[in-house]
């Protein structure tokens, strides 16, 4: 496969650039199995429907057909859960969770992961995503498999993670 650059001009990156090295939503790492692509995710209602509302040109125009965005405000509404399971973009900064080339957090990395993009932040990330899942083992512990009323933040908390808290 050849690689494909991507330069990126948006609100919160100028001039980066980057390679896409890998075909789309394949080679991923054998540690790293999503179960919601950015698509997916997107149309779910991630983030209040305000992440990516100022970059969509960097990503596939198909990620934002079903897209529930909001570039006015975060929303909670608009979450599959209908409740805000985000914090402040200010407190992953604190707590040194950002990736200098991904400043918008993990999400940001992950659309990139998946579009073919490979970087030296990919282990950290997935490490973090794996760390994730003992949430379902709550969910799992706490609530009947369907009960989207039981536990809706961390529910709502999986799905900005890729992972799919609707089959708990």
């Amino acid at each position: 496969m050849l690689k494909k650059e991507i330069i990126v001009n948006d609100k919160m990156q100028s001039n980066y650039t980057y390679f896409l090295t890998e075909p789309e939503g394949k080679n991923f790492d054998n540690c790293f199995q999503p179960e919601l692509s950015p698509a997916e995710m997107l149309s779910l209602g991630v983030f209040g429907g305000k992440y990516m509302t100022d970059c969509r040109s960097e990503f596939p125009d198909e990620w934002f057909i079903n897209a529930k965005l909001c570039s006015e405000k975060h929303d909670p509404a608009l979450n599959y859960f209908g409740i805000n399971a985000s914090q402040p973009l200010s407190v992953w900064r604190e707590k040194g969770w950002i990736y200098h080339e991904d400043p918008r957090g993990w999400f940001q990395w992950y659309c990139r992961y998946y579009m073919g993009r490979r970087c030296v932040d990919d282990e950290r990330q997935i490490k973090r995503w794996r760390a994730m899942s003992r949430h379902i083992a709550q969910l799992k512990k706490h609530c009947t498999r369907g009960d989207f009323h039981c536990r809706k933040k961390q529910r709502q908390a999986l799905l900005h993670w890729a992972y799919d808290s609707r089959m708990f």
